[in-house]
């Protein structure tokens, strides 16, 4: 596990085109985290990173996902409207999770027995108006590989 500490939105964002950074086609990252812990912030970092301007980037809420075309497809997922792992299955989201494309899942912690073997978890939490606490965990050796560049990365 990895802990960073981000101090403004710039930072998340930077965060984010880490991320971005080395991603490949079938990446998944799973964020967690409360209201306004950041997660939308961060999937604009890594937006960006991708090649995609982060100010089209706006948080699926209501239509569940969106799709963004940069370097690599980028998949935007909120599930915070879903209540069973079912309602998830009934989007399709096992075209786009196992697709071509890096899967960006907000509130991921409602998939349950959906949430894929492999996959990077970041967990979001507010530690006061401007700062975020991003908590990285990589499930899976790809992962743990790309853990280590994003460390590398935002340790320069």
């Amino acid at each position: 596990m990895i802990e960073l500490t981000s101090h403004s939105v710039a930072e998340t964002l930077s965060i984010g085109r880490a991320i971005a950074r080395h991603a490949s086609s079938g990446d998944i990252v799973c964020l967690t985290g409360g209201l306004g812990s950041g997660k939308t912030v961060l999937t604009k970092g890594i937006c960006a990173g991708l090649g995609v301007d982060k100010d089209e980037v706006i948080s699926p809420t209501f239509v569940l996902l969106r799709q963004y075309d940069g370097r690599l497809p980028l998949y935007h997922f909120d599930l915070y409207r879903l209540r069973t792992p079912e309602d998830i299955v009934n989007i399709g989201y096992e075209e786009y999770v196992y697709g071509a494309g890096v899967s960006v899942i907000e509130w991921a912690d409602r998939m349950g027995s959906l949430t894929p073997k492999e996959f990077l978890k970041v967990d979001l939490s507010v530690r006061n108006r401007t700062q975020r606490r991003l908590a990285f965990t990589a499930h899976g050796s790809r992962f743990r590989t790309l853990l280590g560049k994003i460390h590398e990365d935002t340790m320069r």
